[in-house]
């Protein structure tokens, strides 16, 4: 057994405990199911652990945790969404949805379905620019240009006061999936 281990190990939990609040966002922006939810942040945090020795401490855990959290949530969306298309459709009347208690959580509710509604990039994007990270961040986070990064939230936000303002959205330029 490496001697280490259990330093590692410490300073690998101290790290998850600061930044646990990644995981439960990324988790619900790309999951609606607490069950869902639950197995996205255990593979997130054996994600995390697994790569967890070729972390660089010259940058920031949570910069680097958000990098492949984001990225197993994409995997984790896709095979689910995978899996939710070949089971039997459900009967859209018998789910029935309560109305929200005040404008406050209906622009919530709102800005949610908006979200949970775009692609898997952009996503991404706006998980991070309403986790209040700059720019440059985002764009370390996701392996962009700062000016793409500019390009699509600047974009997004239009469409996002569009959706909340129920207008119709500008048009759109290129592929509206997140994929470029």
């Amino acid at each position: 057994m490496n001697p280490n281990r259990g330093d590692r190990q410490d300073a690998f939990l101290a790290l998850l405990e600061t930044n646990k609040n990644i995981l439960f966002k990324v988790a619900s922006a790309y999951c609606r199911e607490p069950g869902e939810r639950d197995d996205l942040v255990a593979e997130m945090t054996a994600a995390l652990w697994k790569s967890f020795g070729r972390y660089d401490e010259q940058f920031r855990f949570s910069t680097w945790a958000y990098r492949i959290c984001l990225n197993i949530a994409i995997s984790f969306y896709r095979a689910e969404r995978r899996r939710v298309e070949r089971r039997s459709a459900v009967d859209a009347a018998a789910l029935e949805i309560a109305a929200p208690e005040d404008d406050a959580d209906e622009r919530v509710a709102r800005l949610e379905a908006f979200v949970a509604g775009l692609g898997d990039l952009d996503k991404a994007l706006m998980l991070l620019y309403l986790d209040e990270h700059d720019y440059q961040s985002i764009a370390a986070i996701l392996g962009l240009t700062l000016t793409n990064v500019a390009t699509k939230l600047s974009r997004l936000r239009a469409r996002a006061k569009s959706a909340l303002r129920d207008e119709p959205a500008p048009p759109s330029e290129g592929v509206t999936d997140g994929t470029r």
